[in-house]
């Protein structure tokens, strides 16, 4: 509503929006789209890589394991605050593929900024050329009339779904893309994300799908290696900011690390994509992101421990009492748009604590609730009604 507001009450002929961690992005992106001048994005960029005791950390993901260390490595406070620390060691968002990440990746797939702009670290000088050139090319757009409506095409959010696969992005992507299509007047609906998306390989080998950060993706050759990699798969014919067609970009994209970005012959992962499952729990559907779970749990059958609410979750799951082995299926009632407020990201709820002492590091956790993209394990989401 800020910027909807602030565009519509300002004599403005072209926008550019600031954008950073999760929900910036897509909230201003959904208010111009109300008012549907020429826009484009400059997103602020990842935090520089986080080093903790010789190991890489990814702010975020790390955050996930305080729990799990706590209990099988002795982690005392004093080690924890160190571990923080070390994690956000720059200016920037989370260096993982996390919502912010992958929210900064689906800008540049829809063709809302500049080619290559979403990898570039928040602290690398290349940032601040990307804006100039930005402001440069707001102003062309101005003349060219590149409204947000001409760019923000089906093709585009189709080739934003595919994208978000190969990158193994966020299952939040669902329902902010959502709300950006629907804000211009595109049909998009919760099965397009499987059918579209769910068979996409995953090419990028970054946390929480794999062991490297955003930094390590930039320096491989980032975003453009990824979207040149799936040309074949991609509406070639959308125009971007630039004016020029979305596949054109990045023809020229060369890939300095296998080990980072793979390409569609071999992948780190056949279908990574955001699946969309229906049953008796979800007659309208739930979603899950293959990427982040364990293959030897995505066929399981156990007992289900159910939790009504997050008080009731917090209250008893680590009671060493409590009926649940690693075979159980936790699932947790009332937390989602309707059930707790704000619908915050407490699907992937922590393990017991006696079961993390057992070395268990994931179970099956089924809500209606949603999760952080930083984290990784077998989690149904969005379960609905």
């Amino acid at each position: 509503m800020d910027t909807e507001e602030s565009i519509r009450a300002n004599p403005l002929d072209g926008i550019v929006l600031l954008t950073g961690c999760d929900k910036t992005t897509p909230s201003t992106i959904m208010g111009a789209c109300s008012v549907d001048l020429p826009t484009l994005v400059v997103p602020g960029g990842p935090m520089l890589s986080g080093r903790f005791r010789g190991e890489k950390v990814g702010s975020g993901s790390m955050n996930w394991m305080i729990k799990e260390r706590q209990e099988n490595q002795g982690y005392s406070a004093a080690d924890i605050r160190e571990a923080e620390v070390c994690v956000a060691r720059s200016i920037g968002h989370c260096n993982t593929m996390g919502t912010a990440s992958t929210m900064a990746t689906m800008c540049e797939a829809l063709g809302l900024t500049l080619p290559g702009f979403s990898s570039i670290p928040a602290a690398d000088s290349r940032k601040k050329m990307y804006a100039q050139l930005s402001g440069r090319r707001i102003v062309e757009m101005v003349k060219e009339d590149l409204t947000l409506s001409k760019i923000l095409t089906r093709k585009a959010f189709e080739n934003a779904i595919i994208v978000n696969a190969a990158v193994g992005g966020s299952t939040n992507l669902i329902i902010h893309l959502t709300a950006i299509a629907r804000r211009i007047g595109v049909d998009l609906k919760l099965q397009d994300f499987d059918t579209i998306g769910s068979k996409i390989p995953l090419l990028v080998n970054m946390k929480p799908s794999g062991k490297y950060l955003m930094e390590d993706f930039y320096y491989a050759g980032g975003l453009p290696v990824v979207i040149n990699a799936l040309t074949p798969l991609l509406h070639k014919e959308p125009v971007t900011v630039n004016g020029t067609t979305f596949t054109k970009n990045y023809e020229d994209a060369i890939c300095y690390d296998t080990d980072v970005i793979a390409n569609l012959e071999y992948p780190f992962q056949k279908k990574s994509g955001i699946a969309v499952l229906k049953g008796n729990l979800c007659e309208k559907g739930a979603v899950i992101k293959p990427s982040a779970a364990s293959p030897k749990l995505m066929k399981h059958r156990g007992k289900a421990v159910v939790f009504e609410t997050m008080e009731d979750y917090h209250e008893r799951i680590d009671d060493p009492n409590l009926n649940i082995d690693e075979n159980s299926v936790i699932v947790l009632k009332g937390v989602g748009p309707k059930g707790y407020p704000g619908m915050p990201e407490v699907g992937n709820v922590h393990l017991p604590k006696k079961l993390l002492a057992k070395g268990i590091t994931d179970m099956v956790r089924i809500s209606d609730g949603r999760m952080s993209g930083t984290a990784a394990g077998t989690v149904v989401l969005h379960v609905s009604p």
